[in-house]
C-alpha cells in the first residue's frame, strides 16, 4: 500500500524538526569527497521540503549547521558556505512557487556576509507565503539559545519589565529564538545516529524521535511518510496514562 495513503491527515504533525545527518559518509561510501555528500544532500531538502507542504505540515525546521560545525576542516566549512548561497539563490523561486515562508534560528550574525545577505534575501522575498515556514538551523545551538533566553530575560528584570516571580515556562520559551513557532511533535534524524547534537533542547522535551539509518542524500518522499505513519501509530500522553486520553 501507498505510504501516504496511510497518512491520516488529521493526525500530522504540525511542526517536523529534521537532523540532516550522513552527508559525509553517503560522500565516502560513493568514493567521493565530503563535499560531493553536501551538494546531494541539497535535493533530499527540495524533495523533504515540497513534500511536507504538500502534505499539509505548518512548519519543517532543517539543522544545517551547528556552532561546533566550525570545528570541521576549513575547506568543508567554506564549500558548506558558498553552498548555502547557491542554494539559497537557486531555490527561492521553488520556495515562491509553493508558497513557503523561510525563517532563520541560531546565532546568524555570525554567519560569513555572503551567506547571512543570502539568507536575509530570501526571508525578505518569502515574508509574505503562508502555506508553510521552512525553517533553516544556522550557526545554532541550543545551549547558545537557552543561554540568549536567559540574558534576554534578565535584562528585562533589570529594566523593570518583567518581575522574577512572572517568570514560568511560557515566559521562557517566547524568550528562545523559536519563541513564535510551535515546538515540533517530530524530531527525524538520518544516518542511524540516535542523539540530538545540541539541537532544539527545550523545544523537543516531549517530541516523538525518529531514527532512521538512510542517509540524508537518500532521503525522499517516501522516507518523510514512513517518519510519519510511524509517528501517527505512537500514543502520545504528555505524562498521562493511557486510560486518561480522550478517544
Amino acid at each position: 500500500m501507498d505510504l501516504k495513503l496511510q497518512i491520516k491527515p488529521e493526525k500530522l504533525p504540525r511542526h517536523i524538526a529534521i537532523i540532516m545527518d550522513g552527508n559525509g559518509r553517503w560522500a565516502k561510501k560513493h568514493g567521493k569527497p565530503r563535499v560531493f555528500g553536501h551538494r546531494n544532500g541539497v535535493k533530499a531538502v527540495r524533495e523533504t521540503t515540497e513534500a511536507a507542504a504538500e502534505l499539509g505540515i505548518d512548519f519543517l525546521t532543517l539543522y544545517a549547521f551547528s556552532t561546533e560545525n566550525w570545528n570541521r576542516p576549513r575547506l568543508e566549512v567554506d564549500t558548506l558556505m558558498k553552498l548555502l548561497v547557491e542554494t539559497l539563490h537557486k531555490e527561492v523561486n521553488t520556495l515562491m512557487k509553493n508558497d513557503i515562508k523561510l525563517q532563520a534560528i541560531g546565532n546568524i550574525n555570525k554567519l560569513p556576509r555572503p551567506t547571512h545577505k543570502a539568507l536575509l534575501a530570501g526571508i525578505e522575498r518569502t515574508k509574505n507565503n503562508k502555506r508553510m515556514t521552512l525553517i533553516l538551523a544556522l550557526n545554532y545551538s541550543a545551549k547558545w539559545d537557552i543561554v540568549q533566553a536567559t540574558q534576554k530575560i534578565a535584562k528585562a528584570c533589570k529594566e523593570g519589565l518583567i518581575n522574577e516571580t512572572d517568570i514560568n515556562d511560557q515566559v521562557f520559551a517566547q524568550a528562545l529564538s523559536t519563541g513564535n513557532i510551535p515546538d515540533p511533535e517530530l524530531l527525524i534524524r538520518t544516518s542511524g545516529e540516535a542523539r540530538l547534537s545540541n539541537f532544539l533542547l527545550w523545544q523537543l522535551a516531549y517530541a516523538e524521535l525518529y531514527f532512521t539509518p538512510t542517509f540524508w542524500p537518500d532521503f525522499r518522499k517516501q522516507q518523510l511518510y514512513e517518519a510519519i505513519v510511524d509517528y501517527q501509530q505512537r500514543e502520545r500522553r504528555f505524562g498521562k496514562i493511557s486510560e486518561q486520553l480522550v478517544p
